[in-house]
């Protein structure tokens, strides 16, 4: 039976309540030995048939669009299909990221995209990161030109401040606000989160799963690959890793009550968040997307929700970049 359904916005599209996050065709976590050429077509297929509706992959995500493509042949109208675009060059090796929200780039970013996915329009379409240099109003602007012209069926923001919320929803309703929310990563709650449910816009979090941490899968740092970026990242320094590994066993402790697994407790706390809330966790395993997508059927109480709250986490989110990555603001119109 399919997983219960959540609407993204207002007047939104309705979606599975998990969906799917496509960057692991990316191969984030230094997977270079994985052959993920053959993948998609079965995740895909299996994810239709149990309701994981939403499939979510951006322009920088490696392969991801053109594999999704071919994965979506039969199946197009069964999904929403969201991508993103704007990130030019992705941080890395002490580079700064480049972002671009012009309007030129806009439009011919779409154009990229719907070419890679072999498609004439996308359900979704966000702004990956805003720009610092140009108004949000510019760049929505041209993503509801997008909208006129039926390439695009709803707009959508990742990472953006909320003062860039607010600007861009008044130009063009914005249906969802992506941006990292888990158990490990609470700071949506202070501000941007309270305001999408003042504006009706769904929230979408990636990385639910804390980078993997709370699936319970990991339980050494000698585990992660020398090519696994997460080793340098601040929750997974080796001055806090056991710490943060430790509030783990909480999340451990949830899901054997319930006989589920630690990444379906941290998904379910989520969901139980506000209807308007559809996470999107990533594998390249079906197993392990089954996995995900039932925990759509798992209820927590309030007492074990109180508790996962209460959960601390030692270091940032992320590496401090200083380039506008996360909540980005852009200049006034």
């Amino acid at each position: 039976m399919p997983i219960p359904q959540r609407v993204l916005g207002t007047n939104g599209p309705r979606v599975g309540a998990i969906g799917y996050g496509a960057m692991s065709f990316a191969q984030p976590y230094g997977q270079s030995d994985t052959d993920i050429s053959g993948t998609a077509d079965g995740l895909i297929g299996r994810a239709v048939e149990l309701g994981t509706t939403l499939i979510d992959t951006a322009d920088v995500y490696g392969p991801s669009q053109e594999l999704i493509g071919k994965a979506l042949a039969g199946r197009r109208d069964k999904v929403v299909l969201a991508t993103k675009f704007g990130i030019v060059q992705v941080p890395a090796d002490g580079r700064p990221p480049i972002v671009n929200g012009t309007a030129g780039y806009v439009r011919a970013s779409i154009e990229k995209s719907l070419t890679a996915l072999g498609t004439d329009h996308v359900d979704l379409y966000y702004q990956h990161r805003v720009d610092p240099d140009v108004p949000i109003e510019e760049t929505v602007g041209a993503m509801a030109e997008l909208v006129a012209q039926g390439k695009v069926r709803h707009l959508g923001l990742s990472e953006a401040a909320p003062d860039t919320i607010r600007r861009a929803h008044a130009v063009h309703p914005i249906a969802a606000v992506q941006t990292e929310w888990s158990l490990w990563s609470r700071d949506i709650e202070d501000e941007v989160f309270p305001l999408c449910r003042e504006l009706g816009i769904a929230v979408v979090p990636y990385s639910p799963l804390g980078k993997g941490m709370l699936t319970g899968k990991v339980t050494s740092r000698d585990e992660l690959s020398e090519g696994d970026y997460r080793r340098g990242m601040p929750r997974f320094a080796q001055d806090v890793f056991d710490a943060n590994l430790a509030t783990v066993e909480t999340v451990r402790e949830v899901a054997r009550a319930h006989g589920a697994a630690p990444g379906q407790v941290a998904l379910a706390w989520l969901l139980a968040k506000a209807p308007g809330v559809v996470p999107i966790p990533g594998t390249v395993r079906v197993s392990r997307l089954e996995e995900n997508t039932a925990a759509a059927e798992l209820v927590l109480t309030a007492e074990e929700i109180a508790r996962l709250d209460a959960l601390p986490v030692s270091g940032q989110r992320d590496i401090e970049l200083g380039h506008n990555w996360s909540y980005g603001v852009t200049p006034q119109a």
